[in-house]
């Protein structure tokens, strides 16, 4: 059953990256989001029956990966929904494949193949919903799901969304003003270690309002503001912190900022 990307969305290359995100991926919860969306969209109640009862056995048997009585149902029951699809797909024209396109989408995602699955049914389906199954699976702690999503619907890569999606579930008690940073970063894909070391240093601060939109300004990088605050900082006997604040060095933000009187 071979599979080509849908004509509007992502291809399977892509669905195929949110898996490597994360070590701790759930092929439990993707496989049973996945027979969620799909499985209603099979059309003919006989077929779409036969679906929700192999998946149901799938999902049964990746929560119990040592039970082989459930290994041994699982594989036959998609054997047989298998058979099923291609011997009714061999019946019908491409013009009406009988609900067949979904079917083998599910096939796909019960034989472990969820981005594959994913980018056949992406332009039915929906990419909103897809991605929080995706999301869903990858099954990390003090992570913001809301924001990875709106990230990688925004057409950012699933590496850099969801690293600013574990930022933000970390550090979720920054001030708003820095969380903006996290998101703005993310969405120009120049969110990196330095960017959130330093953030997390103007974080610990404590800066006033006014010292916080200088340090925004800093790190967004104005020029002037910059040498101004360098030529602060060495005034106030710290040429190292300015150089570093020249060199552009993120750290020597919060160190500057603090320089400014409250």
């Amino acid at each position: 059953m071979a599979v080509e990307a849908a004509k509007t969305g992502h291809g399977v290359s892509w669905w195929a990256e949110l898996p490597d995100v994360s070590d701790r991926f759930d092929a439990a919860t993707v496989t049973e989001g996945l027979s969620d969306l799909i499985a209603p969209r099979i059309p003919a109640p006989l077929l779409r029956r036969e679906a929700q009862i192999a998946a149901d056995v799938v999902v049964r048997h990746l929560n119990k990966p040592n039970s082989i009585e459930l290994a041994e149902r699982s594989a036959k029951a998609v054997e047989r929904l298998v058979a099923t699809v291609d011997r009714i797909a061999e019946r019908h024209t491409a013009d009406d494949d009988s609900g067949t396109t979904a079917a083998h989408a599910l096939c796909h995602a019960l034989q472990g193949r969820w981005a594959d699955a994913a980018a056949e049914v992406e332009a039915e389906v929906g990419t909103q919903p897809l991605l929080r199954v995706f999301v869903a699976a990858l099954r990390l702690e003090q992570f913001d799901e809301a924001l990875t999503v709106r990230l990688l619907r925004a057409g950012q890569n699933p590496g850099t969304a969801v690293q600013a999606g574990r930022v933000v579930g970390k550090h979720g008690w920054w001030p708003n003003w820095l969380l903006k940073i996290v998101n703005d970063r993310a969405m120009a894909g120049t969110l990196d270690e330095d960017t959130i070391n330093a953030l997390d240093n103007c974080a610990y601060a404590e800066l006033s309002p006014a010292q916080s939109k200088i340090a925004s300004r800093l790190l967004n990088g104005d020029e002037a503001l910059i040498d101004t605050s360098a030529q602060r900082l060495e005034a106030l006997g710290d040429p190292g912190a300015a150089e570093k604040l020249r060199a552009g060095d993120l750290t020597a933000v919060a160190l500057a900022a603090r320089a400014l009187p409250l």
